[in-house]
């Protein structure tokens, strides 16, 4: 068995949901590999962010995302509505996470309250998950012809880079 990995950097617009086409990326990945029969993960490793698998959309909005997406924006903004303002919606982030938080010594988070309003973003990254997973069949994904991978940024709080793990195995 052999594995191979790489990651993708894509940037949030931070003012909206982000969705990022990859499956581009994630097919040259793949080839790069010489990996001809296995499994091919992608994965997020940011709790605000899903890897989903969902028909590419040739229309779109005038902000550039796909139907399908502002379809289920829309779905979403109705079921988990946007934390705007602190003790509105959701509990989140409390004031031991917020303190935890603003004490980080980390660039990726910086020490601004209003940055981490964001707990309608984790409850919609759990709904979709981290990762997907696809068969790799004669060193093609098997993602049928109008399938397509997209990592979705919910956090709206901040531009900022997001990481993608894309792992390849098999033989």
């Amino acid at each position: 068995m052999k594995f191979a990995k790489d990651q993708l950097t894509l940037t949030s617009n931070g003012n909206r949901v982000s969705y990022h086409n990859i499956t581009e990326q994630v097919k040259a990945i793949v080839e790069k590999s010489q990996i001809t029969n296995g499994i091919c993960l992608v994965q997020s490793p940011h709790t605000t962010c899903s890897v989903i698998f969902e028909e590419y959309m040739h229309d779109t909005d005038f902000n550039g995302d796909e139907f399908l997406q502002v379809d289920l924006n829309r779905i979403l903004d109705k079921i988990i509505p946007r934390e705007l303002s602190e003790n509105t919606n959701y509990r989140y982030p409390g004031p031991k996470h917020l303190e935890f938080l603003m004490g980080l010594d980390d660039p990726n988070y910086p020490t601004d309250p209003a940055t981490i309003l964001n707990g309608d973003a984790h409850i919609r990254s759990s709904f979709f998950g981290a990762s997907e997973s696809f068969i790799l069949s004669e060193g093609k994904l098997e993602i049928g012809s109008v399938g397509y991978i997209y990592f979705v940024d919910f956090d709206q709080n901040r531009v900022r880079n997001r990481t993608c793990h894309v792992m390849v195995m098999g033989e």
